[in-house]
């Protein structure tokens, strides 16, 4: 049974992670900052580590720090938990040597998936390397992770800006190269036979923007435009290729995250298929709020054109929608903003 160490100083989340990770199958070990976190971790080994950034005595990056250098502990894979979501922050986490960053409030599927993900990685990579160094030896060079290409972008893309309404790209433009966001929102969108936009993903910091093919001048088949101020980085299409073709883990990498993009796309068509009017609205009003980390009674400031179109629905009715869940107490609308008060009630709306 693979043992997790789980270095959390909010006593109520510790103990619920660790009940989730329990029943998961997992051993888990505890520690409420990170002075004891990092004792724990050189005494127990443990197959994987979760740990808070801001902590008390020892902070997040100081335990990784400790950790990445004892030759006992410093090829455990390590995942960040935290509230901090800028990109820069989530670059040091990576540049310390972290594995992965989940940011807080976290769903179920995705601590699941990342831990699953790197212990899966972690195996494969000692299986590849103990395969490699028989055969001819390992490139101190190379790049191991979809975060230290992301790190890359960053260095050394080309950086650009956009005001927010201001396109991007646009259907049918040939595309040459790939982004990553730095900073901003930007949606993705095609236009129907009627002339109506229909936005069919949402990209956020830290994500990956432009991924129509890996062949240059494929025309895009959709439109970006940036919803809030955005810097984007970008590489050519013939760089990223070769990265991709010397790097098989960040191959493998990117396909899982690009499989797992085709998913939640696909969820978002059922919703807007079959689901009833109010639950398109609801549930697309959480999907925003998620996206922009929108914290507790703070509005979120979309227009409401957008969240028509992410819901798949006219924008009368949309407006007719957020009228009832705020008579119902539901929300808080003020001019353009809409505050979610309850929160539990509109993710069981049907």
């Amino acid at each position: 049974m693979k043992r997790i160490l789980l270095i959390e100083d909010d006593k109520a989340l510790r103990e619920n992670t660790e009940e989730l990770l329990e029943l998961s199958g997992y051993t888990v070990l505890t520690a409420p900052n990170g002075k004891i976190g990092i004792d724990a971790a050189i005494e127990n080994l443990p197959d994987i580590i979760i740990c808070d950034i801001m902590m008390p005595v020892v902070d997040g990056y100081g335990v990784l720090e400790n950790l990445s250098n004892n030759e006992k502990t410093k090829q455990i894979p390590f995942i960040f938990l935290s509230a901090k979501t800028e990109h820069k922050e989530i670059r040091k986490g990576m540049d310390l040597g972290a594995d992965d960053y989940l940011t807080k409030p976290f769903e179920e599927e995705d601590l699941m998936s990342a831990i699953e993900s790197r212990l899966a990685k972690a195996e494969l990579i000692k299986r590849m390397q103990d395969q490699t160094t028989k055969e001819h030896g390992v490139s101190e060079n190379e790049m191991r992770t979809v975060h230290e290409l992301k790190n890359f972008f960053d260095d050394n893309g080309e950086l650009t800006s956009f005001k927010p309404g201001e396109n991007i790209y646009e259907e049918g433009a040939r595309s040459t190269k790939i982004y990553l966001v730095l900073k901003g929102l930007v949606k993705c969108y095609s236009m129907d036979t009627d002339g109506k936009e229909l936005i069919t993903s949402l990209s956020k910091a830290d994500d990956f923007l432009g991924f129509t093919s890996f062949l240059n001048n494929v025309p895009y088949q959709e439109s970006a435009t940036a919803l809030e101020a955005v810097e984007l980085a970008g590489i050519s299409k013939d760089n990223l290729k070769e990265i991709l073709s010397e790097n098989k883990n960040i191959s493998l990498e990117l396909m899982e995250l690009l499989s797992e993009n085709i998913s939640v796309i696909k969820a978002q068509l059922l919703q807007m298929a079959y689901s009833s009017v109010r639950r398109k609205t609801a549930q697309t009003l959480l999907q925003f709020a998620d996206i922009m980390n929108t914290k507790p009674n703070e509005p979120i400031r979309i227009s409401r054109n957008d969240l028509a179109s992410v819901a798949g629905i006219a924008t009368e009715s949309l407006i007719r929608t957020l009228s009832g869940f705020k008579k119902e107490g539901l929300i808080i609308i003020e001019g353009r903003n809409i505050q979610i008060v309850e929160l539990k009630a509109l993710q069981y709306v049907n």
